[in-house]
């Protein structure tokens, strides 16, 4: 789950896009704990998109979540990681207006104990990637 923070929040209504952190391992292995996140705010959402929501039952907290299907009465969202829960098996379908936006980009901070050449190499060739829609780890691991 990411956390906002409030100049990000009062940013959303002038700029598009903004940031968040995520905490927890609910997205494993798209998204780590410590993730960066780069947020657009009123993005279109599909099938198979890493959104940010509000949680439907604590409105002031935020969650990154997958968007699984459209249903009646919004989307069914669900974390990468099955074993953490925090999902719409625990609170059903969360309305469309709780959706804030679509996870576009993550980008992994560099570490403080990174200082051989090869960790920082190892940083640089993964610390930021696109965030694609349906692009699960977990997803082909729990097929098999």
């Amino acid at each position: 789950m990411p956390e906002l923070s409030q100049e990000t929040e009062r940013g959303r209504a002038v700029l598009p896009f903004g940031t968040a952190e995520v905490t927890g391992p609910s997205m494993v292995p798209t998204l780590h704990h410590g993730d960066l996140l780069v947020v657009q705010y009123g993005a279109r959402v599909r099938p198979g998109d890493v959104v940010v929501l509000r949680h439907p039952f604590q409105q002031d907290l935020l969650v990154v979540k997958r968007a699984a299907e459209r249903r009646e009465g919004g989307w069914w969202v669900l974390g990468d990681n099955s074993f953490a829960g925090g999902d719409s098996t625990d609170y059903g379908t969360v309305p469309e207006d709780l959706i804030l936006g679509k996870v576009r980009f993550r980008y992994r901070p560099f570490k403080k104990g990174q200082r051989s050449p090869f960790a920082v190499a190892r940083w640089a060739l993964s610390t930021a990637r696109p965030v694609l829609s349906g692009r699960s780890a977990s997803r082909r691991l729990r097929a098999r």
